[in-house]
């Protein structure tokens, strides 16, 4: 099962705070290049795959899907999505994404964020959602680099010329990685970045497009903050056709 550290209070009660939790999508720096990478939203269906709060499902309505569900392993999110929209066509459901058996050609794009990193079985997690859409339709997604995930211990290190340095540690080992992120303990899958591309081909799907993502200068410029974003990949950004 996925552990569900987002239903820890003090873990949840950190999360809340994030600029991405408060602002929603807008305070996703990554947001606009994922968004790039979708097509036009009006009459598609739509699944995504650890909803949070549900700020893309709201946003996917909002671009005319015809319907949407969201689906997340956590009740505290879901408790937080439910409230925030009346929208009878939004369907939210607590779904462990380990187990998940989504019907087979029921959705026009599948979307998800910050997600499949926690998933131990992906490569059974992509067979599913192959499965459950209909062909042409596509997957979008967003998760941790491998290079970013793959320190024991996340920090900079410095170089002999002062100079901030990334470390790597033991890239090649895949598995389980134990973070204190917001809270002790939680528990990250990482693997190759040739292992992810792998199983996305292993189960069907056309790669469309991967990004491995950075600050512009204009966002830069805007959120000073981000500059050490463009030291090391934080995220991964990839689009797959069925």
């Amino acid at each position: 099962m996925t552990q569900n550290i987002y239903d820890d209070p003090a873990f949840f009660e950190g999360y809340s705070k994030l600029g991405r939790s408060v602002e929603g999508l807008a305070g996703a720096a990554e947001w606009p290049a994922l968004r790039a990478l979708l097509a036009a939203m009006r009459g598609l269906r739509v699944v995504d795959l650890g909803c949070g709060y549900g700020w893309f499902c709201r946003w996917a309505r909002e671009q005319g899907a015809a319907c949407v569900l969201g689906l997340d392993v956590s009740e505290k999110m879901l408790e937080r999505a439910r409230s925030s929209s009346a929208d009878t066509v939004i369907t939210y459901a607590k779904a462990d994404l380990e187990k998940l058996d989504l019907p087979e050609a029921s959705f026009d794009l599948a979307y998800s964020s910050l997600a499949f990193h926690y998933i131990e079985d992906l490569r059974g997690l992509l067979a599913n959602i192959h499965r459950a859409l209909v062909p042409g339709a596509r997957l979008v997604f967003s998760i941790e680099h491998p290079i970013y995930m793959a320190p024991q211990n996340p920090g900079w290190l410095t170089d002999e010329n002062g100079r901030k340095t990334w470390p790597i540690d033991s890239y090649q080992r895949e598995g389980a990685r134990i973070t204190n992120w917001l809270a002790d303990g939680v528990v990250k899958q990482h693997r190759t970045m040739g292992t992810l591309l792998n199983h996305l081909i292993g189960a069907g799907f056309t790669i469309a497009h991967v990004q491995e993502w950075g600050p512009t200068d204009g966002e830069v410029a805007a959120r000073p903050e981000l500059a050490e974003e463009r030291e090391r990949p934080m995220m991964l950004l990839v689009s797959a056709n069925r």
